[in-house]
């Protein structure tokens, strides 16, 4: 059973582990550093997808500041939103023939997924953000998750990028109707009154229940758009990251070339888009082929 105690004693530890990982970072051969500072998400913009997202550059000692504060970013600001979690995109160029750092930033990592497994150890969503919460109060529970990511290779390219990513989630065909009926009872201020409403939901419930008793269903909700890095060494050998935190980039070959991440800005047409058919579009229900 996970305890208020494993749980404050593990995020001590990650704690300790991630402070002495940033003083050693200032003290490094540090060559190069840029930081892309997003706008703060305050709490009335957390419910509505941005259409567009400045992005500023920084560069030099002041991005290697705001480095090392994006590492401590673990706890709420209630000026900002609590639910949508800042993102700190930026990349950080060090020298480290030794492997010192890398060797802290191993133990980091690995306190970071010693923590999650403990949270996730708890089954129930209320129960626990209860747990965390009563351990470690104000804590951003996945900014202690999110990962330092890194490469110690010598790519071609590390760029950034926009992605718009998926909730995905599966269900049964009973599961479906079931919340289908629990939301008929919900009161929806976009309607009119609470009869057109229920007028809808059984409407969306017809449909559904037109489906093969077998029928897999799935919800697959777009989620905000969030920066990401791709890392290329050559056209088929390549993969990405989340630039949730800064990417350090170890010993650094001077012919790799660093990119920018540039302004977000949504397109509607675009043509990778794919067209979907929902079920139910207001939930984003799909019958899965």
């Amino acid at each position: 059973m996970t305890s208020k105690f494993s749980i404050r004693s593990q995020f001590d530890l990650l704690h300790e582990q991630l402070s002495l990982f940033c003083e050693e970072l200032q003290q490094s051969d540090i060559i190069k550093s840029t930081y892309f500072e997003l706008p703060k998400i305050e709490k009335e913009q957390e419910e509505k997808a941005p259409l567009t997202i400045e992005v500023n550059k920084v560069s030099g000692q002041e991005a290697t500041k705001m480095i090392v504060s994006a590492y401590k970013d673990l706890f709420i600001d209630h000026k900002v939103s609590g639910k949508v979690v800042q993102r700190h995109p930026g990349i950080i160029s060090i020298n480290d023939p030794k492997g010192n750092l890398q060797a802290r930033l191993k133990a980091v990592n690995e306190a970071k997924q010693k923590f999650k497994e403990l949270i996730l150890e708890i089954p129930n969503n209320d129960a626990r953000f209860d747990a965390v919460h009563s351990a470690v109060p104000s804590l951003i529970t996945i900014a202690g998750y999110r990962k330092i990511h890194s490469e110690t290779a010598i790519p071609y390219s590390v760029r950034f990028t926009w992605m718009t990513k998926h909730a995905t989630r599966t269900l049964s065909k009973e599961a479906a109707l079931d919340m289908l009926s629990r939301s008929s009872n919900y009161s929806n201020p976009r309607m009119i009154d609470q009869q057109s409403w229920q007028s809808l939901v059984e409407q969306e419930k017809i449909r559904v229940n037109s489906l093969g008793a077998n029928s897999k269903l799935r919800i697959r909700r777009p989620t905000r758009v969030s920066p990401e890095v791709n890392v290329r060494f050559t056209a088929q050998k390549r993969y990405h990251v989340s630039a949730a935190l800064p990417f350090i980039l170890f010993n650094p070959h001077p012919e790799t070339k660093l990119g920018d991440l540039s302004n977000y800005e949504k397109v509607d047409n675009h043509p990778r888009k794919r067209a979907y058919n929902f079920l139910v579009d207001r939930i984003y229900l799909e019958k899965v082929d």
